[in-house]
């Protein structure tokens, strides 16, 4: 962002704890986030140290019950942090999607035993954690995974490779999807693998177009001997938890696409309002005001939409098809919004010295990742229109 500062978003949040924790929030992103993110993000480095704190802030827990250390907050309030953090650093606010997203199962499906031993120091204790469903040639189409999990008494023991993980290689634990059964869904089981089992490596970390100081990797299980205390729900039931919790956290891409579009909003107004041309503000030009009327209408509208879909998660009721149509809209938006900031911003969009570059080079993995936006249309058709003639 430029020396012009940033105007907070007008956040309607249903109590003041969720005020005082948006102030918390904001603070911090403005001291410890947003002034690295440009260099560290350009040098490729991985912000561990900010996962600690965030952990340390409680951060880490919010939309997790309180008995197990959780923050005990709405996602209506969760995503709205989710937005704030992205918008000061993608890496830190998927980060934490990503996090929150590999305690699901756990948090869901795991024993009242397992949810005791694991969940506090997974909530608050400063690890990071990771989801493993993804393979090299299992994306789209999860039914088909191979990795498998062989049963020899009490003890489970994994072989194969997962592919696209993020935090692959720095995460101090795994939710691991693996083959059970037969093949197809019905044949897959959930496990929490430690990030330091004998057996499991992961390679370098993948050259991405952006996000460059998260790490994407694929793993690979050699023998991972995993106790079948660590088993998360029943064999066979890993296929639903997968499915579960990819829908909440569509709605997590969603919320960090919207903090991506803000963020590019923000440096377009700003911009805009002081370069001269012709002895005026470009931001005079009434084609430049149309673009960012545009902009901003399409970033409030995606923000209803996500926390629209979030109500009804909150409220206990079905979102499947409003967190798919959240996700497809939200990344679909922060892409158009990044590339019209780099075309507001002209020649200085292009360089390295503004972040509206980086901003849309981030925004276009939004549209990929958890569910690329053409699986999220074919979700959302089977909600309106049923399932498709075989």
């Amino acid at each position: 962002m430029t020396e012009y500062g940033i105007q907070p978003v007008d956040r309607r949040l249903p109590t003041e704890e969720a005020h005082a924790l948006m102030t918390l929030v904001r603070e911090l992103t403005e001291r410890e986030i947003r002034p690295l993110a440009a260099e560290e993000e350009d040098a490729g480095h991985f912000p561990r140290e900010t996962f600690r704190l965030l952990s340390e802030a409680g951060l880490l827990s919010l939309p997790f019950a309180e008995e197990f250390g959780g923050g005990d907050q709405p996602y209506e309030v969760y995503l709205q942090v989710l937005e704030e953090l992205a918008a000061a650093r993608l890496t830190v606010g998927l980060g934490v999607s990503v996090h929150t997203l590999s305690c699901h199962a756990l948090a869901g499906y795991g024993s009242k035993e397992q949810r005791a031993e694991h969940l506090p120091a997974m909530l608050g204790g400063g690890l990071l954690g990771a989801y493993c469903l993804s393979e090299p040639a299992s994306g789209s189409d999860a039914a088909s995974l191979t990795t498998r999990a062989t049963r020899d008494g009490d003890t489970w023991t994994l072989n194969g490779t997962k592919a696209w993980i993020t935090h692959g290689g720095v995460a101090d634990f795994y939710t691991v999807l693996a083959r059970t059964g037969s093949s197809g869904s019905h044949g897959i089981t959930a496990f929490l693998v430690p990030g330091d089992a004998e057996g499991l490596s992961a390679a370098q970390p993948e050259r991405k177009m952006g996000m460059k100081g998260s790490p994407t990797a694929q793993l690979h299980f050699d023998g991972v001997r995993v106790p079948d205390s660590r088993r998360l729900g029943e064999e066979g039931q890993g296929f639903p938890i997968a499915l579960s919790a990819l829908e909440s956290g569509r709605l997590g891409i969603a919320a960090c696409a919207i903090g991506v579009a803000q963020a590019a909003l923000d440096e377009a107004l700003a911009y805009t309002a002081t370069r001269r041309q012709f002895g005026r503000p470009i931001a005079d030009f009434q084609g430049l005001r149309f673009m960012l009327a545009d902009m901003a209408t399409q970033v409030e509208a995606g923000r209803a939409l996500y926390l629209s879909a979030a109500r009804l998660r909150d409220a206990g009721l079905p979102f499947s098809k409003e967190a798919a149509m959240a996700k497809l809209f939200c990344t679909d938006t922060a892409m158009r919004v990044t590339t019209d900031a780099v075309q507001l911003l002209g020649g200085y969009g292009y360089t390295l010295d503004f972040p509206a570059e980086r901003y849309m080079r981030e925004a276009k993995v939004l549209q990929i990742v958890e569910g690329t936006n053409q699986i999220q249309r074919m979700v959302i058709a089977r909600h309106l229109a049923g399932p498709e003639s075989r």
